[in-house]
């Protein structure tokens, strides 16, 4: 028995993902990474970590969410809002790849969307980097009240087609 395990561990399974102890410890960190950066701790200086939240109040048009105490994504799965963080701006989109409407995903350590179906990447800010997307993330109104960011999810605005008011749905914080 110990001579199959032996000369087992010294080939390698094409069907298996990983190849060795190597890539096996790599994808176990990088899992834990993706554990700690649920949880809102960073397991990198320069990977903004991502946390899921809900709304703390709503109403039919519009969510409010606490006021994101550093950079980071927040993502609320039921409303289907993604909340970003970069230094003093925070932005408000709408979860779907403006593509072809697939869940977006934050790779906090790229510090970038990707939408999982075509690679289309955007940067921590919506905006559009490459991939088979034709804009940027689509951003979704946003105001800041004393305790609060408060979004209203029925106000989406698209890069290609409202520039203007795409660039200014933000907030900046004091």
């Amino acid at each position: 028995m110990t001579e199959q395990r032996e000369s087992h561990a010294d080939t390698e399974c094409s069907a298996c993902p990983v190849s060795g102890r190597r890539d096996f410890l790599v994808d176990a960190l990088r899992a834990g990474g993706l554990a700690l950066a649920a949880l809102g701790i960073a397991p990198a200086a320069n990977a903004m970590p991502t946390r899921w939240i809900r709304a703390l109040a709503s109403n039919r048009t519009e969510k409010s969410y606490a006021v994101p105490a550093g950079d980071g994504v927040q993502i609320d799965r039921d409303a289907e809002v993604i909340l970003s963080r970069v230094g003093k701006q925070v932005y408000a989109f709408a979860l779907s790849c403006p593509h072809q409407n697939t869940a977006l995903r934050w790779e906090s350590d790229d510090r970038i969307f990707q939408c999982p179906k075509h690679k289309s990447r955007y940067r921590a800010d919506g905006t559009f980097i490459e991939g088979r997307a034709t804009r940027s993330m689509d951003r979704l109104a946003i105001r800041l009240t004393d305790t609060a960011v408060v979004v209203d999810v029925d106000k989406l605005f698209q890069e290609d087609l409202n520039k203007a008011e795409w660039q200014r749905a933000m907030v900046t914080l004091p």
